[in-house]
């Protein structure tokens, strides 16, 4: 007997149960296959060109975004020197104006002062006329009326004044 070489029944039985079986795989069931591969591919290539697609896009996003963000950037830049140029002509101006207000308040102190002085020195001038006129009087004795408005006193104020003014310089 030989192991083999098989006997012809079964070995037809076998060819044409295997030519059955693959007709029906392949008018069946491999086309049903492939389809699902096909569709599987065309899934895959699809997701894999939208992940392109949604890539390029984000890729112009970003770019539009880093553009956008620079142009803040610069504009915030602008605008913090614009501030601080604004900021110091306000400290110049404030500092001129009240420069302006001091300069002001010295002048009309000065002229309060110069008013002060005068009418101080008219009532000192009075005082001192009043009690000179009565210290006369009582070194001699009577009160003097007619000193009190004679060319003496002004002769001693002008004598006075003459001096004062040769000392401040």
């Amino acid at each position: 007997m030989d192991l083999l070489i098989p006997e012809p029944a079964p070995a037809l039985v076998g060819v044409v149960s295997f030519a059955v079986f693959f007709v029906c795989m392949a008018k069946v069931l491999l086309p049903r296959i492939n389809k699902v591969l096909g569709e599987r591919k065309d899934a895959i290539e699809g997701r894999t060109e939208r992940a392109e697609q949604l890539a390029a896009e984000a890729g112009e996003v970003q770019a539009e975004y880093r553009a956008a963000l620079a142009e803040a950037r610069h504009e915030a830049a602008r605008l913090r020197q614009a501030a601080l140029e604004e900021g110091t002509q306000l400290v110049a101006d404030i500092r001129a104006a009240g420069l302006r207000e001091r300069e002001a308040m010295m002048l009309e102190d000065r002229a309060r002062l110069a008013a002060d002085r005068v009418l101080a020195e008219t009532e000192l001038r009075g005082d001192i006329v009043s009690l000179a006129t009565e210290l006369a009087g009582r070194v001699v004795g009577e009160a003097p009326e007619s000193v009190a408005n004679s060319e003496i006193v002004d002769r001693f104020f002008a004598d006075f004044d003459a001096r004062s003014v040769a000392g401040l310089q």
